[in-house]
């Protein structure tokens, strides 16, 4: 059983036999030889037209799935979805058994095919385990012997952090070639926000803790719609990070994967509001967290964040408002600013009870405009087919150029807002960031 829910759904045996299946679907419910058929057609795929925009719309006005209209590719297959649908309907409607059983079976491959579309557009699920979940539920708990003694904690940084852990390092004999994912739980002791579960990355080098090297930390956010374990499947965080390990004689930061939303459908935009104390909780419950729990090096110069999509908003806000913590930090397709929805005006009443001088004092462009950040540095990429996400990406950088950042940017070619775009640019990312991470001499 495993073998099957192993499978990959981005390439590979299963989707080409499921796109083969769709093909001859479509062809059996498209080709009849009856009278006025392709006017019955025509209807049908305008109707399909309608119901996908329809669709779309309500997704970004009315449910809130996404603050940003559906990329063309994905509002595209939902239609092909409808379309097969409403074949399906009209194959059926005064024909025979045969007909009636093989319409809907047609249909159903159709709908799988446009499904898998979708999910290869965005990059989501690589697998059925991905998707049911199964892929991640049995990561342990972070065991208590991970955590530094007490003393160590007490230590002032400038005697924990000599500096850059890359000069002092000498690779030890029998390292162990892969670090450890465990699953935390972050309290919001501060903030009071209620998280979900997250994650900790834990390298090679730190298996030699609480003696050994104290390593750079990267808390990374997930997106919107989306959970923390969205990094460990979508995002290979684990393969990734292995990968930066074995180049690095073993080193590589401690990346603590934090929730910032509470739920699935939530959406804290990342700030302290009406809604909740999302801001306070990066930006002081997870860092005092990873202090007291984990053997790092507590030199903020050498913290980051990052995040993909709602998470690269995240860590633009938190370079933003908190360059004192997160020095450093990465946005995979984030937003210029935080949104609720597509409708600004509606964000400002929800989150802070029509008050928009409140909400525009919290943005990153107006926060950036007021500061000028001589030691931070923001590395920023996004798919070079989506066109929504690369303007923000120009607005954002502007805006940290001017504000006296160091950034770059990187598009990553043949992909549009998906988690493609980190885990093809997150060691690039890591490389270019490494001198202030002290990775590297």
């Amino acid at each position: 059983m495993n073998a099957l829910t192993g499978l990959d759904l981005l390439t590979g045996a299963l989707p080409a036999v499921v796109y083969a299946l769709a093909v001859t679907g479509a062809l059996y419910l498209l080709i009849r030889r009856r009278r006025r058929w392709w006017t019955a057609v025509a209807a049908a795929v305008a109707a399909a037209v309608l119901m996908a925009l329809g669709t779309a719309w309500f997704l970004t006005n009315v449910a809130a799935a996404t603050a940003h209209e559906l990329p063309w590719p994905v509002t595209a297959w939902i239609g092909v979805a409808y379309l097969a649908v409403v074949l399906a309907v009209l194959n059926m409607a005064g024909n025979g058994r045969r007909r009636k059983v093989l319409a809907p079976a047609a249909t159903t491959a159709l709908v799988l095919g446009a499904a898998l579309q979708v999910n290869a557009y965005f990059g989501a699920y690589r697998s059925i385990d991905d998707l049911t979940g199964a892929s991640t539920t049995g990561i342990a708990a972070l065991p208590a012997l991970e955590r530094p003694t007490p003393g160590v904690l007490q230590q002032p940084a400038s005697a924990q952090n000599p500096g850059p852990v890359a000069k002092a390092w000498v690779k030890p004999a029998g390292l162990p070639s892969a670090g450890t994912v465990n699953s935390v739980q972050i309290p919001g002791t501060v903030s009071g926000f209620a998280s979900r579960t997250g994650y900790v990355y834990l390298p090679p080098a730190y298996q030699q803790a609480p003696s050994g090297p104290a390593l750079p930390v990267l808390v990374l956010i997930p997106g919107q719609p989306g959970t923390p374990a969205d990094w460990l499947r979508a995002g290979g965080l684990k393969t990734q990070m292995d990968a930066y390990a074995a180049a690095h004689d073993g080193l590589a930061p401690v990346v603590v994967v934090a929730d910032v939303n509470g739920s699935e459908s939530a959406n804290t935009m990342c700030i302290d509001s009406m809604i909740a104390r999302a801001d306070t909780y990066v930006s002081v419950d997870v860092p005092a967290w990873i202090r007291a729990t984990l053997h790092v090096d507590t030199d903020p110069a050498r913290w980051a964040v990052g995040g993909f999509s709602f998470g690269g908003t995240c860590a633009l806000q938190m370079a933003a408002l908190h360059p004192d913590i997160y020095p450093s930090a990465i946005d995979f397709s984030g937003e210029a600013e935080p949104a609720l929805g597509a409708d600004r005006a509606a964000t400002i009443r929800r989150a802070f009870g029509g008050d928009a001088a409140a909400f525009d004092a919290l943005t990153p462009a107006r926060v950036l405009s007021a500061r000028h950040y001589a030691h931070s540095r923001i590395y920023l990429a996004v798919g070079g087919q989506d066109p929504t996400f690369s303007a923000y990406q120009t607005q954002s950088a502007d805006a940290a150029s001017g504000a006296g950042m160091n950034v770059k940017t990187e598009l990553v070619p043949g992909v549009g807002h998906s988690w493609e775009v980190p885990r093809q640019a997150l060691a690039q990312a890591l490389d270019w960031l490494a001198p202030a991470l002290g990775l590297s001499h």
